[in-house]
């Protein structure tokens, strides 16, 4: 067996960068950008009023303290004009600024009475609150470079520049397997010797969480009909998750049929607690993760190893981060503990507290978790406050 870090570097090797692929805008949150984006007009388009008030022309203010209102200029309107330079127009923010105006006063700095406005001071300047055309672009400027991940305010900036249809680096075709015959669909009322298909719709979520479809299917523990299946499966699709079959199990029959099908195992076994028997392997242009059948032990090597797949090849940037065990720990065996977690903050200062459960097969308990702390396997004791790397379970982690 290999430790977590060598399987994460042997991992990392065969992973790039996918193609471009173009997506509808509703669509396109959490995903990378494949090419720039520009600027089709100047941002803002026009002199944008920036306060709620009036309009006025800067150089009557050494003339005057009171103007007649003639008319209001509305967001969404044509621009208007001052007829009068001793006159002003109310203006809304958002609007355009009028003709022959170069002043916006607040309504809190002005007192309105019968059609007039009173400002309280004259102490004002040209051009105050107002955003100028083209300040924070000029058509033609590029406004993201490719490699930008769209978030919420990307998405912003996206639509003001009318695209409908966006450039991002494309996501893999992936498919989740379970196995085994002793899980059934989750409509039906499990016997005795059964249980409910649980772990393929747990990862299909987890991608869900980070804007990626996936499709689910269930094979059978017989040799000739997975293999059957799998031959098929590697020829529709980029990445197969499996759950399930990959430990020595007599009808673990997944690494055999493996090799007999011609994929290259790179990983089959890891010294971590849960997860040992983590599998990972390529078959020309596929890839191939094998999760152990336990659900925390399919979902930690989903984040810990899959994730890390998934990130590069979208071309996001890994980031590590840590929190603060809450709890003294003991672990007296020398492989690296993934530690299930639920995290709090107190004094800025990111706590994770350990979830009491029963093994990896308490699925019960794993919903309580949002994270594991990852525990070097050098060590035996671990103190409270001490720092370990963490993973959330959630999309906060991307």
């Amino acid at each position: 067996m290999i430790s977590v870090e060598e399987a994460q570097n042997i991992i990392l090797k065969f992973t790039k960068t996918g193609g471009k692929e173009s997506i509808a805008f509703e669509n396109c949150l959490n995903r990378m950008l494949a090419e720039g984006v520009f600027a089709d007009r100047d941002a803002p388009p026009f002199d944008r009023v920036a306060m709620d008030g009036i309009a006025i022309q800067s150089q009557q203010l050494l003339k005057q303290q009171r103007f007649f209102i003639e008319d209001i200029q509305a967001a969404g309107q044509e621009q208007k004009t001052l007829k009068n330079p001793e006159n002003c127009l109310e203006v809304m923010t958002g609007a355009v600024l009028p003709q022959n105006t170069d002043c916006v006063i607040p309504y809190e700095k002005i007192t309105i009475n019968n059609g007039s406005a009173e400002l309280a001071s004259t102490d004002h300047s040209p051009f105050q609150n107002i955003h100028k055309q083209g300040v924070d672009a000029k058509k033609g400027d590029q406004l993201l470079p490719s490699g930008t991940w769209i978030h919420p305010g990307v998405k912003g900036v996206l639509a003001t520049t009318g695209l409908t249809q966006i450039k991002v680096l494309k996501s893999p075709q992936i498919m989740i397997c379970s196995t085994g015959d002793e899980l059934v669909p989750i409509e039906d009322q499990p016997l005795p010797h059964q249980i409910r298909r649980s772990n393929v719709y747990m990862i299909q979520a987890a991608l869900k969480d980070l804007n990626i479809e996936a499709k689910t299917t269930h094979l059978p523990d017989d040799k000739a009909k997975l293999r059957s299946a799998i031959k098929e499966l590697l020829t529709d699709y980029d990445v197969l998750l499996f759950s399930g079959a990959v430990s020595k199990g007599k009808y673990d029959f997944l690494p055999v049929v493996f090799q007999e099908l011609g994929v290259q195992i790179h990983i089959h076994g890891v010294k971590q607690k849960p997860g040992k028997p983590f599998l990972f392997g390529t078959h020309g242009k596929n890839f191939v993760f094998g999760f152990p059948g336990n659900p925390t032990s399919t979902l930690v090597c989903f984040h810990a190893y899959f994730k890390l797949w998934l990130k590069q090849h979208l071309g996001i940037k890994d980031t590590s981060t840590y929190a603060h065990l809450n709890k003294d720990i003991v672990f007296n065996k020398p492989v690296t503990n993934h530690l299930l977690v639920k995290t709090s903050t107190e004094d800025g200062k990111l706590l994770a507290s350990p979830i009491a459960n029963s093994g990896s097969g308490d699925w019960v308990h794993l919903a309580l978790a949002d994270a594991f702390l990852s525990l070097p396997s050098d060590q035996t004791e671990f103190k409270k406050g001490e720092i370990f790397p963490i993973t959330f379970l959630h999309r906060n982690s991307f």
